[in-house]
């Protein structure tokens, strides 16, 4: 893998900006200034709020650069959104058109006529003047492109004197032409180019050569690039790492609960490095104490350093098959934030205890000192809960393990009861040979070992959520809100198409009646594709200073608390804990004030990165499973229908793999689509969701990642309804 370009964070936090920020959008949003020059306008609110004209300077510039300020027309500035302007993102399509999705309105989306994207492409942060709206939508038109895409990644191509790329963004509908620079490149390099923009014309420059276009690291770099991701960390950043101290220092134990003599472990994967979570557990008279012990990340990366700005920015770790992008540096990630087995380290714990049915019943939330027993792995505890024989680690807290298994399976019990939802939509796990070379890919597997721990994070979540929604402090919670009633009509439509018989939608969807809906198609051939159905028509979760509730958990409160290495809502809500135990709980009015406008922003930023990052592994995920099987073309495969669509029919192998049968290589012709019926129906045979077929592998691209399947007959066709 090449070594990458270093580059400068372009996400800075809007509570980064001073005070006057807030007084000129006061100003502007009431109805718009005219001045002659800015000037003029600078001096007015340096009077009007005896503010340096220096600080309004700067302020306006960021606000602008921001897109919360505009100029529409001259020296006449607004505040976005208003009079019919809007802050969105661009979204591109292949045929010159787009749409511009705005926050918190992402099934609202505006369409922009090909003519009106004033130069924008795929992924721009634009502000769009509103045209016209009808019940088939709103159109508008971009006015202007405030936060460009900065990098673009593509295939060098050479046509006459000039090179172009053609982007592997395939909604940026033309090639890029390139301008002159110090990097050689040749034909078919797959490389990254720096956008340049003149009035509505793109061009660019390129900073990085990843390699041809036919080799698979190359193909996951420019997937990483494309979503402006880095593996480096800015100078500012690695300049402040290398002053954090390895290990936990006498001064840092001051005030902390000592718990490095209480028998606490952690269980992770077998190559996880970043080790957020320990967990310890006893029984007691009646019922349990538990603990859930965090790495107190906090305590090192401090709020407003540049740290800090890079983690906001970052928001996520992101996860590939051979590789992570930490937030943090992995001087952190995998050393001292790290609950490594026998060394001190500094954590935030929220200890439980609960009742024979599982009820928390009191807890209390403390800074710590911990010190892990034992680094174990769920492969090992899974042997050991089965009554396998026990490794020399897993041995030493067999006991603790049954107890947690225990207290594991009543939670289940409950969450069940409450009407948790429960979806079987299996990720994809991929098997490396000795040299750590990616050669294979199938089903994760989910057992009693992973469930333990992820029933403990949803209690401590819950816990700590509950806790601060009660005292009214401003927080950054998890928010899953209930489906759209349109959404819900259309998942009883697709089961309708299965002859899936339907249950009356209720006034108020409830958890209870998902779960209803889910047992409905249970131990069938095409479950997992109904659960993916329906896991789309819920709403996306997202991070709000609002404590709405998490649908599919069933919970009434909910936070992210237990991962600060790789997730910076949870490390946002470790700061406000620890501030919160430092000053018991007496924050005055102006922190208060502060704290809202920081997890606002917090949990906008988080929301943003988390999507993206999804986005990545998705694509990453997918380039590696076509790389893959690009060695098993010829070979047949069982196959589940996963869709049909007027051009073919999609299928899913047992792998995880889908892939497409295109309508012209199926033996069979005049077909007709039959959408509500689940059917693509020729003249002698029909194609519906959860028939089984045999499928040969025609085609397996890396650079498109599509895969493609020929048709070599049925195994076992659905139960239609009426026959």
């Amino acid at each position: 893998m090449c070594s990458c370009f270093l580059y400068h964070r372009t996400c800075c936090r809007v509570s980064s900006i001073m005070q006057a920020k807030n007084k000129i959008l006061t100003l502007l949003e009431k109805d718009g200034l005219a001045f002659t020059g800015l000037g003029n306008l600078f001096s007015f609110i340096s009077n009007t709020y005896s503010i340096s004209v220096e600080e309004v300077k700067k302020d306006f510039d960021k606000l602008l650069k921001e897109g919360l300020i505009f100029e529409i027309s001259k020296g006449k500035f607004i505040a976005i959104p208003s009079r019919g302007y809007v802050k969105a993102t661009f979204i591109g399509n292949a045929k010159g058109f787009g749409f511009c999705e705005v926050a918190g309105e992402e099934d609202n989306d505006i369409f922009i006529p090909a003519n009106m994207c004033g130069g924008a492409i795929d992924g721009d942060k634009v502000i769009v003047k509103l045209m016209s709206k009808s019940d088939e939508g709103r159109d508008g038109q971009v006015v202007k492109v405030f936060k460009p895409v900065e990098y673009v990644t593509g295939v060098v191509e050479k046509i006459g004197k000039n090179y172009f790329i053609d982007p592997d963004n395939t909604r940026i509908p033309f090639k890029i032409k390139l301008a002159k620079s110090g990097m050689t490149f040749a034909e078919n390099d797959k490389v990254v180019v720096k956008t340049q923009r003149n009035e509505n014309i793109v061009s660019g420059v390129v900073v990085e050569v990843l390699g041809k276009c036919d080799d698979v690291l190359a193909c996951e770099l420019a997937i990483i690039r494309d979503h402006g991701l880095f593996e480096v960390f800015p100078e500012d950043v690695q300049s402040q790492v290398k002053k954090i101290p390895q290990k936990v220092l006498a001064s840092q134990k001051q005030g902390r609960r000592d718990l490095t003599k209480t028998v606490l472990f952690t269980i992770d994967g077998l190559d996880a490095k970043d080790l957020d979570d320990a967990i310890s557990i006893e029984r007691t008279a009646d019922g349990y104490k538990l603990g859930v012990h965090i790495a107190d990340v906090g305590e090192y990366v401090k709020y407003e350093t540049p740290l800090d700005e890079e983690a906001y920015a970052r928001g996520t770790s992101v996860y590939f098959p051979t590789n992570v992008l930490p937030m943090l540096p992995k001087e952190l990630s995998n050393g001292i934030c790290s609950l490594n087995e026998g060394v001190e380290r500094l954590a935030l714990s929220c200890e439980m205890i609960l009742d024979e049915e599982g009820n928390v019943r009191s807890h209390e939330i403390f800074e710590s000192v911990i010190k892990s027993k034992a680094r174990l792995n769920y492969t090992d505890v899974q042997k050991c809960l089965d009554g396998e024989e026990c490794d020399e680690k897993t041995a030493g807290v067999k006991e603790e393990l049954f107890v947690m298994l225990e207290l594991s399976q009543k939670l289940q019990a409950k969450n069940k009861a409450n009407g948790s939802l429960d979806f079987e939509i299996p990720e994809v796990q991929f098997i490396f040979d000795e040299e750590g070379k990616a050669v294979d890919f199938a089903k994760r597997e989910r057992k009693a070992s992973h469930r333990i721990i992820e029933d403990f994070m949803v209690l401590a979540n819950r816990t700590v959520a509950k806790e601060f929604c009660d005292k009214d402090i401003p927080f950054v919670y998890r928010v899953h809100e209930s489906p759209r009633k349109e959404k819900v009509l259309s998942v009883m439509e697709y089961l309708k198409g299965l002859g899936v018989a339907t249950p009356r939608i209720p006034e108020q969807i409830t958890p209870k009646f998902y779960q209803e809906v889910l047992a409905l198609t249970n131990d069938q051939p095409f479950t997992e594709t109904v659960n993916k159905v329906i896991l789309r028509s819920m709403q996306k979760a997202k991070y709000m200073n609002e404590c709405r509730g998490h649908f599919g958990l069933a919970l009434e409160y909910y936070c992210h608390f237990t991962s600060p290495i790789r997730r910076y809502p949870d490390l946002a809500i470790h700061r406000i804990i620890k501030e919160c135990i430092k000053k018991k709980d007496k924050l005055g009015g102006q922190r208060i004030d502060e704290l809202v406008q920081f997890t606002c922003e917090a949990g906008e930023q988080s929301s943003l990165t988390e999507k993206n990052a999804d986005k990545t592994e998705r694509e990453v995920d997918d380039l590696w499973k076509a790389y893959l099987m690009k060695d098993r073309v010829g070979e047949s495969f069982e196959a589940v229908i996963s869709s049909v669509t007027n051009f073919g029919v999609f299928v899913e192998l047992e792998n995880t793999v889908e892939g497409l049968i295109r309508i012209e290589d199926l033996p069979d012709e005049g077909f007709l689509l039959l959408e509500r019926q689940l059917k693509l129906k020729g003249q002698k045979m029909a194609f519906s969701v959860g028939d089984k077929v045999k499928v040969k592998l025609i085609s397996s691209n890396i650079y498109t990642r599509k895969i493609d399947f020929f048709f070599e007959g049925f195994i076992e066709k659905r139960k239609l309804r009426n026959g």
